[in-house]
């Protein structure tokens, strides 16, 4: 219900912000973390994992690979997931925009999206932390970077109620509309140019943060995209009931997903907040 949703938003918002501005950032890696974790438990689930020992395996291997991430992958290992997640996010999106047949729903166990699952998981986990370790304007990147995502989902809710009719991705999302994700690019590209007219852009051109902020905007739709045809072919409406009136943690952080790795590459390719 909306006003579940509402309620539940004014909560969790303000904890959100305070969270990233004012937590150093291992505290805030683990609270992200343990978030990372109870969203491969939904990933689980989509994958029809039910004994509850195999789900606890497959949670137990993320942590590790969490574990693994935070002491290992530094600058140049990091960009090159991110080059390789950022591929795989445009393509992805692109191709769920233009599929036009029926989704089959999916029965059986499906490891390969287990294994794609939990990379999603982790990139965007570690893209997360090392975009907040940057410096004093990391946090305030990683802050801009959901509020990105929090205008980009707002703008496209009320374009597409007041001027949407054409489907964007009917078969996957029938909600979705190409108003809404007009609505979702102006707005990021309002954000963009504010960003770039602040401190925090640093050596960035303007130009090119408010790209960015589009290119982060159409993924994350892309991450909506590709978590609601994990729950069309898993059956389900939400990817848990975790937070009233939104679903599971899945169905909050999935734009979040896609966008985190791309926004934190285009971050050190721009040279914003140095």
């Amino acid at each position: 219900m909306l006003w579940q949703r509402v309620l539940t938003a004014l909560v969790l918002a303000p904890l959100v912000v305070l969270g990233i501005l004012f937590l150093p950032s291992d505290l805030l890696a683990l609270v992200l973390g343990a978030l990372v974790l109870l969203g491969a438990q939904e990933m689980a689930g989509l994958c029809h994992l039910r004994r509850p020992t195999a789900i606890a395996l497959y949670s137990a291997v993320i942590a590790a690979l969490l574990c693994l991430v935070w002491w290992a992958l530094r600058a140049a290992p990091l960009a090159a997931l991110q080059w390789a997640m950022g591929i795989w996010w445009v393509t992805i999106t692109l191709v769920l925009i233009a599929r036009r047949r029926d989704l089959v729903r999916v029965e059986q166990r499906r490891p390969a999206m287990l294994l794609l699952g939990g990379l999603i998981l982790v990139s965007a986990w570690i893209s997360v932390v090392r975009l907040h370790e940057m410096g004093e304007y990391g946090p305030l990147l990683v802050l801009y970077l959901f509020v990105l995502i929090w205008g980009a989902d707002t703008a496209a809710y009320f374009a597409g109620r007041r001027f949407g009719t054409t489907k964007l991705s009917p078969f996957v999302s029938p909600g979705k509309t190409w108003a809404g994700a007009v609505g979702a690019a102006a707005a990021t590209a309002l954000l963009g140019a504010l960003l770039s007219m602040s401190s925090v852009a640093g050596d960035a051109q303007p130009l090119g943060v408010v790209l960015l902020s589009l290119l982060v905007a159409l993924v994350s739709i892309g991450g909506d995209l590709f978590e609601s045809r994990l729950k069309r072919e898993a059956g389900v409406k939400d990817s848990g009931s975790l937070l009233p009136g939104h679903g599971g943690i899945l169905d909050r952080i999935d734009s979040l997903l896609a966008a985190a790795p791309v926004f934190a590459l285009g971050v050190g390719l721009t040279g914003a907040g140095t």
